[in-house]
């Protein structure tokens, strides 16, 4: 899989994303689960690493139920339950190493990135905990229209001393835009919004860069997955702190 279809893949991502956050929230809940699913089977593959099936069920039921528990959890707590299942998942990477026979030599990496694995992949929920807790979608646009800009940009073949700085700058201003034409929240909240949105997803590439160029498809849509997902409990905290 292509750079460039890592990329397009962030994107359909986070499409389906702003989407559902417009439609019932039985649409929102089954989107959530597919992209933890695609998420959880794919990240062993990016990371080349043994027990890929057993560490993806982990990781993907680790996220599912982290979606389902921000779908029906009661205010303000959208997110209670986010952090044990983080506990019980990461809990379940280290049983899985441990008794799994192939790989001893790689089993330190195996762990390490099946814990991250289900820590992208649960606060992916705060997509939703976002919506819940805002009742509309203002922010979750905001977010998203920064996001989208940093992405197409992430896709562009240029060095990161390019990409790094021009995302910053442009992710950074798409939030005041899309504020003023769509929302009554002030430009300098909706720059923050944009300025953290964009930090996250340049990191994300930077990490896609130092990879090998090609991925099995599974391995590219985890990684392409990746930074989206990662987006989702950042969305959540940063909508408490401005409407609190």
């Amino acid at each position: 899989m292509k750079s460039w279809s890592v990329g397009l893949t962030g994107l359909l991502g986070l499409a389906a994303i702003l989407a559902a956050s417009y439609a019932a929230s039985g649409l929102q809940l089954a989107v959530g689960i597919v992209l933890a699913a695609l998420f959880g089977f794919g990240w062993p593959h990016y990371l080349a690493i043994p027990a890929r099936k057993t560490l993806g069920l982990v990781i993907a039921a680790a996220g599912s139920l982290s979606v389902i528990a921000a779908n029906f959890s009661t205010a303000p707590s959208y997110l209670l339950w986010v952090a044990p299942i983080i506990a019980v998942g990461v809990g379940a990477i280290f049983v899985v190493q441990l008794i799994r026979g192939t790989g001893q030599s790689h089993r330190l990496e195996s762990t390490f990135g099946g814990v991250a694995g289900v820590l992208i992949v649960a606060v992916g929920s705060g997509w939703i905990a976002a919506q819940r807790f805002t009742g509309e979608g203002a922010l979750t646009l905001i977010t998203g229209a920064s996001a989208v800009v940093v992405l197409l940009l992430s896709i562009l073949p240029w060095p990161d001393r390019i990409i790094a700085p021009l995302g910053l700058v442009l992710g950074t201003l798409a939030g005041p835009l899309v504020a003023i034409a769509f929302s009554d929240l002030h430009i300098l909240p909706a720059a923050v919004i944009g300025f953290v949105v964009a930090a996250v997803l340049l990191s994300f590439r930077r990490l896609s860069s130092i990879a090998p160029a090609r991925h099995s498809v599974p391995g590219g849509i985890a990684l392409g997955l990746a930074p989206v997902l990662a987006l989702g409990g950042m969305v959540y905290f940063i909508d408490k702190m401005l409407i609190n």
